[in-house]
């Protein structure tokens, strides 16, 4: 398999400049359980409805121990949405470049970000609804993160078809991820094998129209 495949230029570094630090070992494993359990109660009751103590009960703490590891609340969501954002464009770099060609990134893409949407249901309800909420500084880089997400897919959607309007090409992927994020509303019926495979197949369902010429106008 060839490795010779690049991500969507400045990907990579642009992730690595993005990440804060987060410390490992204990101290690391409780803020994963505090953002664990923070996501939770602001996708069932969002942002506003949720209070450090709801936080610190749901993590097996009290309220006032969540400061040793966030300054308040508004931090708590801003690791979260960050790190959301920095997990998909650093596993989409991944895959890309793994990939040995445009088609085999493309199935990559789509079943990395279908295993995330099915797997991750109150991450994606919060990324979809609190991003307002989130300080300014931190929404920018999620803001960033994500453009660069996009043109990772971008990126591999024009291999694939060279002569698309990439204008088109994008304003379809945005289309496709609002369709794979409706798994906490969509995927209450199928098994996760049945929802993945339909997720996965309406989405190149999509991609193929968006590929295809634009109509005349008259």
């Amino acid at each position: 398999m060839s490795t010779a495949r690049e991500p969507a230029a400045a990907a990579p570094s642009a992730a690595r400049a993005a990440a804060p630090a987060r410390p490992r070992g204990p101290r690391g494993a409780r803020r994963a359980e505090i953002l664990a359990a923070a996501a939770a109660l602001f996708a069932r009751r969002g942002f506003h409805g949720v209070t450090i103590d709801d936080i610190g009960a749901a993590a097996g703490m009290s309220g006032p121990g969540i400061y040793r590891h966030f300054p308040g609340k508004e931090a708590v969501l801003a690791e979260m949405l960050v790190g959301i954002s920095e997990r998909l464009l650093a596993e989409a770099g991944r895959r890309v470049v793994a990939a040995p060609d445009g088609a085999a990134a493309l199935d990559a893409l789509i079943d990395w970000h279908v295993s995330f949407a099915l797997g991750q249901p109150d991450l994606i309800t919060v990324q979809e609804r609190e991003l307002g909420n989130v300080p300014e500084p931190a929404r920018r880089q999620v803001r960033r993160l994500q453009r660069l997400y996009v043109e990772e897919w971008v990126t591999v959607a024009s291999e694939l078809s060279p002569g698309a309007d990439q204008a088109r090409l994008r304003t379809a992927l945005h289309a496709i991820f609002g369709l794979l994020n409706s798994t906490p509303h969509s995927a209450s019926e199928l098994s996760p094998p049945a929802m993945a495979a339909l997720l996965a197949n309406m989405a190149r369902a999509a991609l193929s129209a968006a590929a295809e010429p634009a109509p005349a106008r008259d």
